[in-house]
């Protein structure tokens, strides 16, 4: 799939051929039937719990960034403005880069903090289907259905505060019957402290269609940054349809 989204595209769904091979990769981790919980990774903080899925995909990002990036301390945005505070156009230019921030509001903070706000999934000609947020821990059922062969994208709503969060992103893993179907990531980009929410909306994707594309998904979504902290993990169930769901 092109782009980050909640659910897989046909390419990903495995033919009847193909499920046979794919019972004997590795197995992923199971997210329970009808169950959707949300976190802030568990018992790692700030990491993001990482299972033999997770692995290999490190493996694939490590083969194509270098395993180590020195990008210096992290200093506060305070600090950031404090220095070269002589130099006038270096000052103009930092307060362009991180536009309206309050500094009373960041102070002398380092580590960033994101909140995801809202998700919610746009296709033409329906409704907007709002995912509610902060899921409840536990809770059981299908989190949203989607018709097949439908287009649709994503939309987040987040805020920043306290420092500038880099190379913010997000990923999301699908499965069907137990096989990992497809995997997703979307980079959404580096965003320093505001007040105003933000936000961002995934290019047009579309739902898998066909006998072996209709059914019920697992799926694991999470957000992180450069340094993998974790601001938001959710594990969930979706369905894909003949037929939208009735509205009324």
């Amino acid at each position: 799939m092109s782009s980050a989204a909640m659910s897989c595209s046909s390419k990903d769904i495995p033919a009847a051929g193909k499920e046979e091979a794919a019972k004997n990769a590795a197995a992923p981790v199971e997210h329970g039937d009808g169950e959707v919980a949300n976190g802030k990774c568990g018992d790692a903080p700030p990491h993001c719990r990482k299972d033999a899925d997770e692995d290999e995909e490190e493996e694939d990002d490590e083969e194509k960034v270098p395993k180590v990036i020195d990008l210096g301390p992290r200093v506060s945005i305070k600090d950031q403005l404090e220095k070269d505070k002589d130099d006038e156009s270096l000052r103009r230019w930092k307060e362009q880069l991180l536009g309206s921030v309050d500094l009373n509001s960041v102070g002398e903070t380092l580590e960033p903090d994101v909140k995801i706000m809202s998700l919610s999934i746009l296709s033409p000609g329906r409704p907007d289907i709002f995912l509610p947020l902060p899921v409840e821990p536990n809770a059981k059922g299908v989190w949203f259905t989607l018709k097949e062969g439908s287009p649709y994208r994503l939309k987040f709503t987040f805020s920043v505060s306290n420092n500038i969060v880099s190379g913010l992103r997000y990923t999301n893993t699908v499965w069907k019957t137990g096989i990992k179907v497809d995997r997703n990531k979307e980079m959404l980009g580096t965003f320093s402290p505001q007040l105003e929410p933000y936000t961002y909306l995934t290019p047009e994707d579309t739902t898998p269609s066909g006998m072996f594309a209709r059914g019920s998904y697992s799926a694991r979504t999470k957000f992180l940054d450069d340094d993998r902290k974790c601001y938001l993990e959710i594990n969930y169930t979706f369905d894909i349809r003949r037929e939208w769901p009735s509205t009324s």
